[in-house]
């Protein structure tokens, strides 16, 4: 856990420490560079890839963004699989970020941006958001963050979430389902809740 202590920290302290995750998904296959201070850096987080393998494919046309996307995993599957579509990927790590680009780079992969929080244009709006959101930074940063994200999708877009259970999927399944929003359990594997969330009204 040492490595992933400050992931959600804009300059990560944590010594560099290079590895190389392999990404093997249906019709997808990545090589991505990963390093110490970002989220999972060692091997492709479990949740992630539940949530890769059970969540669909976008349900309306448009972009896509990986909100939280350390250094590219779900962006760069969705690029690879939807070569038609633009790909976002934001993250507050700006170490990621930049590793991230790196491995679009790297993987051939030219539909993808990846940036800042704050850099993304609040005008742009999104087809779907596939997210492992990071739980462990705590309940107000994380509902402040699905409230500013949310709201960008297009109409009729759907936010992909997947959520450990035992790290509060079902609660705050609930929440959202209190702040208007239309929410659907789709997936519950190995422990991981992969919710489908419609933009409220």
């Amino acid at each position: 856990m040492a490595d992933q202590q400050h992931y959600f920290s804009a300059t990560p302290s944590a010594e560099h420490t290079p590895r190389v995750v392999d990404v093997e998904l249906p019709g997808v296959s990545l090589r991505l560079a990963t390093d110490a201070g970002m989220f999972s850096p060692r091997q492709l987080d479990p949740g992630t890839k539940v949530l890769l393998t059970e969540a669909p494919s976008p349900p309306v046309d448009g972009d896509l963004l990986d909100l939280g996307c350390g250094y590219g995993p779900i962006a760069l599957t969705m690029a690879r699989r939807c070569p038609d579509r633009r790909v976002f990927g934001v993250d507050v790590n700006r170490r990621a970020v930049e590793l991230a680009a790196a491995n679009a780079s790297a993987n051939g992969l030219s539909n993808v941006v990846f940036s800042l929080v704050g850099e993304m244009p609040e005008t742009q709006r999104f087809a779907a958001i596939y997210s492992n959101p990071p739980i462990r930074v705590g309940k107000p940063a994380l509902h402040e963050m699905l409230l500013t994200w949310l709201p960008r999708l297009r109409p009729g877009g759907v936010a992909y979430l997947v959520v450990q259970r035992n790290l509060g999927a079902d609660s705050l399944a609930s929440w959202l389902g209190e702040q208007g929003h239309e929410v659907e359990r789709i997936s519950s594997h190995r422990g991981y809740r992969v919710l489908a969330v419609e933009s409220a009204d």
